[in-house]
């Protein structure tokens, strides 16, 4: 196993009118959620709007939530919910007490930490689709839970996985992290606050 890795913290999150328990693993000096987000109301209590509608979803300037194809049976117990920026951004929190959504340079924290070939180290041991799986050497058990797009669309289920930074590029964009079946790199990119990726959360 990695020298990184320090063990696994088995942790409850209660959030009001939510409950979700997640592990979480050592990673350097970091601690990371090794499952994506699946929360429906922020930190205090107020619920986010479920989003389905293409149009709908395609025009918010505030938080919303969905689930890969708008099919909860199928994604929500692997994949959590996908998110736009805005609910990461909103000031009740969508991260439970003690945890928040990494920025940007946490994000390159840990692919510092990780080094050679970190995208093989973070992906899960399956689910990715041809011959795409990873190592999961460090617990991180990323998945390729795919994203929503701007205009309402689905695209990259079981293929590419998505996660927001908290860090705002500009005014209509922020940046994210991604990691692909074909390569061992985690990418960094920006795109528009409207579109849907998964979220990970970063002890305080």
């Amino acid at each position: 196993m990695n020298k990184c890795i320090i063990g696994l913290l088995l942790l409850n999150f209660y959030l009001i009118g939510d409950a979700q328990t997640i592990e979480t693993v050592n990673i350097g000096k970091q601690v990371w959620a090794t499952q994506n987000l699946n929360v429906s109301n922020y930190r205090n209590g107020d619920p986010i709007p479920k989003v389905e509608d293409d149009s709908t979803w395609a025009s918010l300037t505030t938080g919303a939530f969905c689930y890969y194809n708008n099919d909860s049976a199928s994604y929500a117990s692997v994949y959590g919910k996908l998110y736009n920026w805005y609910a990461v951004h909103d000031a009740r929190g969508l991260a439970p007490v003690g945890y928040h959504i990494p920025k940007d340079a946490e994000w390159a924290r840990l692919k510092k930490t990780l080094g050679d070939n970190a995208g093989t180290q973070m992906k899960a041991t399956s689910g990715w689709s041809d011959s795409g799986n990873g190592t999961n050497s460090i617990g991180f058990a990323g998945l390729p839970g795919g994203f929503r797009k701007l205009d309402g669309t689905f695209f990259h289920i079981d293929y590419f996985g998505y996660w927001w930074s908290s860090t705002a590029f500009s005014n209509s964009n922020a940046w994210y992290r991604s990691l692909c079946n074909e390569f061992s790199v985690v990418y960094r990119s920006n795109i528009n606050k409207a579109s849907g990726f998964s979220v990970r959360c970063l002890r305080d």
